[in-house]
């Protein structure tokens, strides 16, 4: 990385410039060194729109072969994209997630911090980004990007998380699920009575905090790609930037409007609505609450995929798509009575739970309409963003250059997947997937020829097969040992 001096900056800039050329390429002078220079480092050429939707089932979007959900937008977008059809979480849920997707850095085995701190978070690995660790939002600052957040995810916005560090401008929307925005004993009986009585705290906060509402562009995911494009709108003259739109939905509790949910549900329902779902067995649904659950969260995808493109169609209008890369994720999924449980429970690591949509769109339409069956990760995703701009890479960072394949390379080979959700870990590689406890106890095992949506556990038949996928390849990621809290 080259140095100036203030001084010798300007005199090869000229007095108020922000970034000259040598050689073709644009560089910005960046923060001050310990010894008082600038680092003097490349500016990207290309934006970067960084898209992703939580709780997003791969297996309900049409593109990965779903035949009956409404998603128009993603379908056209993976037409355009590299689609990635392995892609996993390297820890879940949502903050140990995007502590990796911001990072590049491995959260798995949550070893980051001691036993005190993790038995005191929500669950292990809910902790904020460790202080001294670097985001990929104040990395791309660095070189002279503009770096802008659009969320309504309020767990990366309590005072204690910080997820927002480095973006030069972020929009929080609040009120989703429980966040604590409008007082939760203000909702009447008799509203609650419409609902399902279970979670019934969740519940209320989250009626509480929607009571205004009263058109569709009040919903969620409508206000958060709203905001994003008109904070595209401001942009044409501030590039290169990256974005990040963090939709929460289509994450529980579920209730879009009535015509995404008719898309999807026959005949008049006269149940309690069940909006949300306690994170256990089934048995509390009726079939026919169940059913209901199931449109509730269809309709919710089909909405964030109607306000996805008309997201898209702006960057369109403001002839920024040629030259922006996009990237979209999901970070997990949710069950909704498959393998009798509903929810995200820690112990239940199912496809349902793991498959991740991942696109990458480069405006030149590198493998467009492509896939890719490379083990993707979450932590693949800041290494990938700076391979794409052609940026060296921080030596901190953990994951996989995937840009490489959009010019026929060949990433770092990885012939499994590992995760950690809690106290539970998971493997999976060509043949077989694994679910276990930390301390190799409550394990199950399936055969992903014979048995894809892993509905027959065929641990006691293959102990050998257990054994193996848990030292060499949970233990072997996590560096030997698995931390004991």
């Amino acid at each position: 990385m080259s140095t100036l001096t203030r001084k010798g900056f300007f005199k090869l800039a000229g007095a108020g410039a922000a970034a000259t050329t040598l050689a073709g390429t644009a560089f910005v002078a960046t923060r001050d060194r310990e010894d008082g220079k600038k680092l003097f480092a490349k500016r990207p050429d290309m934006n970067v729109v960084f898209i992703i939707l939580d709780s997003l089932r791969k297996d309900h979007v049409g593109a990965y072969g779903n035949p009956w959900i409404q998603t128009p937008n993603l379908d056209a977008l993976a037409k355009d994209s590299l689609r990635f059809t392995k892609a996993y979480p390297e820890s879940m849920p949502t903050i140990p997630a995007r502590r990796a997707i911001h990072t590049g850095i491995r959260t798995f085995p949550f070893d980051q911090y001691g036993a005190e701190q993790q038995n005191s978070a929500i669950m292990h690995g809910w902790l904020p980004i460790p202080r001294g660790q670097r985001a990929l939002a104040g990395l791309l600052a660095d070189h002279g990007m503009e770096t802008l957040l659009v969320t309504d995810n309020y767990h990366q916005f309590k005072p204690e998380m910080n997820f927002h560090k480095g973006f030069k401008t972020f929009d929080f929307i609040r009120g989703q699920e429980t966040d604590r925005h409008k007082p939760y004993w203000t909702v009447s009986k008799e509203t609650m009575d419409r609902y399902l009585p279970v979670e019934e705290i969740r519940t209320r906060h989250y009626l509480a905090n929607v009571a205004d509402r009263r058109m569709e562009e009040d919903y969620f995911s409508p206000q958060v790609f709203t905001r994003a494009s008109e904070l595209l709108e401001t942009l044409p003259q501030r590039q290169p930037f990256f974005m990040t739109i963090d939709s929460f939905d289509p994450h529980e509790p579920w209730d879009p409007p009535d015509k995404y949910v008719d898309l999807y549900y026959d005949g008049e329902y006269k149940g309690k609505e069940p909006i949300v779902a306690p994170y256990r067995d089934s048995s509390y649904l009726t079939d026919d609450e169940l059913k209901r659950m199931r449109a509730l969260y269809a309709g919710e995808v089909t909405m964030v995929d109607h306000w996805l493109g008309r997201f898209l169609d702006k960057l369109d209008k403001l002839k920024l798509r040629d030259n922006t890369l996009l990237v979209l994720l999901s970070d997990h999924g949710h069950l909704h009575g498959e393998h009798n449980t509903t929810g995200k429970p820690h112990y239940a690591i199912w496809p349902e739970l793991t498959d991740l949509v991942f696109y990458i769109r480069h405006p030149e339409r590198k493998k467009a309409g492509e896939t890719s069956d490379y083990y993707a990760s979450t932590h693949d995703v800041a290494p990938t963003i700076f391979g794409a701009l052609g940026l060296r890479r921080p030596r901190e960072m953990e994951g996989t250059d995937l840009s490489v394949l959009l010019d026929s390379g060949s990433p770092d080979p990885r012939a499994y997947s590992t995760l950690s959700y809690h106290d539970y870990v998971w493997a999976r590689d060509e043949d077989y997937a694994l679910i276990s406890r930390r301390d190799g106890e409550r394990t199950k095992l399936y055969d992903l020829k014979a048995d894809p949506d892993q509905t027959e556990d065929i641990s006691s038949r293959k102990p050998e097969i257990v054994r193996k996928m848990f030292d060499e390849y949970i233990l072997e990621d996590a560096g030997g040992s698995l931390p004991d809290y």
